[in-house]
């Protein structure tokens, strides 16, 4: 427990060259481990603080962040997706799209190859909603392996949540267009990965 009248703590605002304590922070680890272990941290926690003030459309409000974790999630242990760049993609494949963040700093931060991905991902906002939708069903064919498995995985995800509950908004006329629309953009992501996909078929049949 903080002491009376100490300052509060930095999170998540770290400063760059000092701890709450005054001491200088240790350099970061490579990001070239084995595993990607440290990359994909660094992912999540970019991707939490980028996204910290932001709520789900659901009824709940429930954080954002939920979103992004869900996919990586739904990546490792049903997609069985162990490759770190795709990963950390994972939990930053919205922060261009709906935060202040460019592509330019994903690279800066997290390499060439994350970025990439998260291009890949990221829809133009200044496009109107019909145009952007369309350009995602006609760009998903072309998309590299690593794109569409988070793609896969972020639709999943998604529909999921639609088969929870109706957005604040939607009616049931638009949580029938989004499924429609989302299988398009799934049949130029096929063959990629058998189970997510197998997913994606039942919760779609089960909707449409």
């Amino acid at each position: 427990m903080a002491e009376k009248g100490s300052p509060p703590p930095y999170y998540p605002e770290l400063p760059k060259d000092q701890s709450q304590g005054g001491s200088p922070l240790p350099s970061p680890p490579p990001y070239s481990d084995p595993t990607g272990i440290s990359l994909i941290v660094k992912a999540a926690d970019f991707a939490a603080r980028r996204h910290r003030f932001q709520k789900r459309k659901d009824h709940r409000q429930t954080p954002y962040i939920n979103h992004p974790v869900g996919v990586a999630y739904i990546l490792t242990t049903e997609g069985r997706v162990t490759d770190p760049a795709v990963l950390a993609a994972a939990y930053l494949h919205d922060t261009v799209e709906d935060t202040k963040t460019t592509i330019e700093e994903i690279e800066a931060e997290f390499g060439k190859e994350v970025a990439s991905i998260v291009a890949e991902c990221t829809d133009d906002k200044t496009l109107h909603r019909d145009v952007r939708k369309a350009l995602q069903i006609e760009r998903a064919p072309r998309n590299s392996m690593q794109a569409k498995l988070v793609k896969l995985a972020d639709k999943l995800y998604n529909l999921r949540d639609l088969e929870r509950g109706t957005p604040v908004g939607w009616d049931k006329r638009r949580v029938k267009e989004y499924f429609k629309w989302s299988k398009e953009v799934i049949a130029g992501c096929k063959g990629t990965n058998d189970a997510l996909e197998a997913a994606l078929d039942d919760v779609i049949n089960r909707n449409l």
